[in-house]
């Protein structure tokens, strides 16, 4: 994207953005993971997880609208500029991290199609490929991604309705037998945590936004409806063959070179916006390089570390994702919407008070984890974080250090 794209992307430009972002194979495999619970159970916590997250996600898209501020820079107003570098370095290693593991994960799926058709195997020139085409990605700008993206997602639509035809007409969806133990609350945190790994992302797209509903309501649809859809598949694969890794169905399906270039497609789709917001992440440090230049160079370290580094088991990766960011934003979302601090203060470099209860949420989420809270972990860390913010701002607001080194504490 242009460095300054002006606020011209549209609902549908929203729509199919969050759409083709949700259509990866993380998310089907992910969905695979709630195969124990059993369809009917499985699909419960689908839709009751991605409900709150969805909800959650937005709740930071609002923010870069009314702003007109990246999401990680929208930190600012609560925890200061050190607070903000600090957040900006772990949403870039979490997103270079996500650029590795969806680079990796396509291109096993990839070679495996290009073994059977070709007997053509190579993994490394594979991820290669892949992070070639996402830098082509970023390196069209917001007029070339518009266009190509909304190519890409109607394919990737097409892809849905064919593996969900592949799931559904086998009859032992509702009738085999479950094997596993996965507890509800569990199920829960599995769903709520993915869009929430988009929080740290979304505003630097809504900020772009034609209107303030557009870019709510075509985000909002656009990732609920495309993530169900890849969790309920990968649900379904894994009760009915054990397995959730969609390339199998595509195979049995007689794609071939199809499912060839749909695997690439979804791997892109979904990878660019990591890289990208990990650019757009980076210049809260270095603000003087341009985005498009960042978003290339992080797609590049994202293809190196998916080469060198085995990166393919996510689920924990997921709950260190919602340790940090879920308390952390709780923190930004109380402090936005309830206490009404709306602006950045120059002068203010670290606020210690929303620092600290920052900590104490990613405490909670680690003790929180360990129980079987019906909703899982993340919601109750969030409302308990950002109660503890609200309750006692009075009390910890002067709790900064400013420009001029001077540092307050109310005691």
């Amino acid at each position: 994207m242009n460095s300054q794209p002006g606020n011209n992307l549209t609902m549908l430009s929203f729509l199919f953005l969050w759409f083709g972002a949700a259509i990866s194979i993380a998310e089907i495999m992910t969905g695979g993971l709630l195969a124990p619970l059993g369809f009917t159970n499985g699909l419960l916590v689908i839709i009751i997880g991605h409900l709150i997250g969805t909800t959650i996600l937005i709740l930071g898209g609002i923010i870069g609208y009314n702003e007109k501020l990246p999401a990680i820079t929208s930190t600012r107003m609560a925890f200061g500029q050190w607070g903000t570098f600090l957040f900006s370095l772990l949403n870039v290693l979490q997103l270079i991290g996500w650029t590795a593991v969806m680079i990796i994960s396509g291109a096993r799926s990839v070679n495996t199609i290009s073994k059977i058709l070709w007997s053509f195997d190579n993994l490394y020139l594979w991820s290669l490929v892949i992070g070639g085409l996402i830098c082509f990605w970023i390196y069209l700008g917001n007029a070339g991604f518009k266009k190509i993206n909304i190519i890409a997602v109607s394919l990737l639509f097409g892809l849905t309705i064919l593996l969900s035809l592949v799931i559904f007409k086998n009859n032992q969806l509702f009738t085999r037998e479950i094997t596993g133990n996965l507890p509800f609350g569990l199920g829960i945190e599995l769903n709520v945590i993915m869009p929430l790994s988009w929080l740290p992302l979304i505003a630097d797209y809504t900020r772009f936004a034609r209107s303030k509903s557009g870019g709510i309501w075509g985000s909002w649809i656009g990732y609920f409806s495309g993530s169900c859809w890849m969790y309920i598949i990968g649900l379904g694969a894994a009760i009915v063959s054990a397995n959730a890794d969609p390339t199998g169905m595509m195979l049995a399906a007689n794609l071939g070179l199809t499912a060839l270039g749909i695997l690439l497609l979804s791997t892109v789709t979904t990878t660019f916006l990591d890289a990208y917001s990990a650019g757009v992440t980076f210049l809260n440090i270095t603000p003087r390089l341009s985005e498009r230049k960042m978003a290339i160079i992080m797609a590049v370290i994202g293809t190196i570390i998916a080469i060198i580094v085995p990166i393919e088991q996510y689920e924990n990766f997921l709950y260190a994702i919602g340790s940090v960011f879920a308390p952390l934003f709780a923190v930004v979302i109380a402090d936005y919407f309830i206490l009404k601090n709306r602006s950045i203060d120059p002068d203010l470099q670290v606020n210690w008070g929303a620092v600290v209860v920052w900590v104490v949420g990613i405490v909670l989420y680690y003790i929180f984890i360990r129980f079987n809270f019906i909703l899982g972990a993340t919601v109750p860390v969030m409302i308990l974080t950002g109660l503890i913010y609200t309750l006692f701002w009075r009390w910890i607001k002067n709790w900064t250090s400013i420009k001029k080194s001077e540092i307050y504490i109310q005691k």
